[in-house]
C-alpha cells in the first residue's frame, strides 16, 4: 500500500492510499487534485474518507461522485454534509484494502469530528486526524470546547508512538514559531525546527509526522509539562487549574499570534 500527500488550496494534503490499481482518499476539498493523481498513477478511485464539514475537507466529494459514483463515502455521522454517505461514530470499523480502519470521535475543531485509525501490513500505523492534530499544533476550537478539544487530543496521543500524523494542512512552521514561545527550553523541538526548515527549504512537506514527535514537541500535547504550564500561566495572568484550561489559554495565545 502506498500513502501520498497531493497539496491542494494553499496550504492543504489530500491523503492518498493506494494500491493495485485502486484508492482511497482522505478529505478532498478539491476534486481536480485527486483525479489528476488518479489519471497520472492509473487508478480507480474506490473511496473516500471525511473527518468533518468544512468545505476545504469535503469540498471536492461531488465531482469525484460524479466521475466513479461506485465509490464508497464515509464521514462522521453527527455532522451534515451535501452529499450522500455512510455516517460513522466511534466503536465502528469500516476496511480498506483489508485493513481494519477505526473510526475515533475527535470533537473540538468542529462538534463532530471523526479521525481515522489503521494499521495495514508491513507498514507504520497510519491516523487521519484532519484539522484536530497539526505538527506542532491543532485545530481552532470553532465549535467544541477546550475539554473536548483536551480529551481529543488525548486521544490521538494514546496511539501507538511510531504512528504516522497525517494532518490535513501544511501549518508546521507557523506552529512550530508559536511552539517555540511556549517552550524554549525544549531541546526536541529545536531539534524539529531545523529539520521542518529543511524539508520546507528543499519543497518536501513536513508530513507526516509521527505520535512520537508530537508528543515531545507539540505544546498542546504537553499541557502537564512544566515549562508549558509555566508560559500559559504567565500569558494568562493567573493560576489555571487544570491541562484543558492550559490548552485554552494556549489556544487563544495562538489565534492572535
Amino acid at each position: 500500500m502506498n500513502l501520498i500527500a497531493i497539496p491542494a488550496f494553499q496550504d492543504n494534503y489530500i491523503w492518498m492510499l493506494h494500491t493495485q490499481g485502486s484508492a482511497w482518499v482522505v478529505d478532498p476539498g478539491a476534486a481536480e487534485p485527486v483525479l489528476q493523481a488518479l489519471a497520472a498513477n492509473q487508478l480507480d478511485l474506490a473511496g473516500v474518507l471525511i473527518t468533518h464539514h468544512h468545505g476545504d475537507h469535503a469540498g471536492g466529494v461531488n465531482r469525484l461522485i460524479a466521475e466513479y459514483p461506485k465509490a464508497a463515502i464515509y464521514g462522521p455521522a453527527n455532522e451534515s454534509l451535501n452529499f450522500n454517505y455512510t455516517g460513522l461514530t466511534e466503536g465502528e470499523e469500516i476496511e480498506i484494502f483489508e485493513t481494519r480502519v477505526r473510526v475515533l470521535d475527535v470533537p473540538g475543531h468542529t462538534a463532530g469530528h471523526v479521525a481515522y485509525f489503521l494499521h495495514p501490513d508491513q507498514m507504520k500505523p497510519i491516523l487521519f486526524c484532519g484539522d484536530t492534530l497539526f505538527s506542532g499544533g491543532c485545530g481552532r476550537l470553532f465549535e467544541g470546547t477546550a475539554e473536548q478539544m483536551h480529551h481529543s487530543l488525548s486521544k490521538l496521543a494514546a496511539c501507538p508512538s511510531e504512528t504516522l500524523v497525517c494532518c490535513a494542512h501544511e501549518y508546521t512552521l507557523s506552529n512550530l514559531k508559536f511552539a517555540s514561545a511556549v517552550e524554549p527550553g525544549n531541546a526536541d523541538l529545536k531539534a524539529y525546527v531545523q529539520a521542518c526548515e529543511s524539508l520546507r527549504a528543499a519543497g518536501q512537506p513536513t508530513l507526516p509526522s509521527t505520535i512520537e514527535i508530537e508528543c515531545k514537541i507539540n505544546p498542546f500535547l504537553r499541557c502537564s509539562a512544566p515549562e508549558v504550564i509555566g508560559s500559559a500561566q504567565h500569558h494568562a495572568g493567573r493560576p489555571l487549574p487544570d491541562a484543558a484550561a492550559v490548552l485554552s489559554e494556549l489556544r487563544e495565545w495562538k489565534n492572535s499570534f
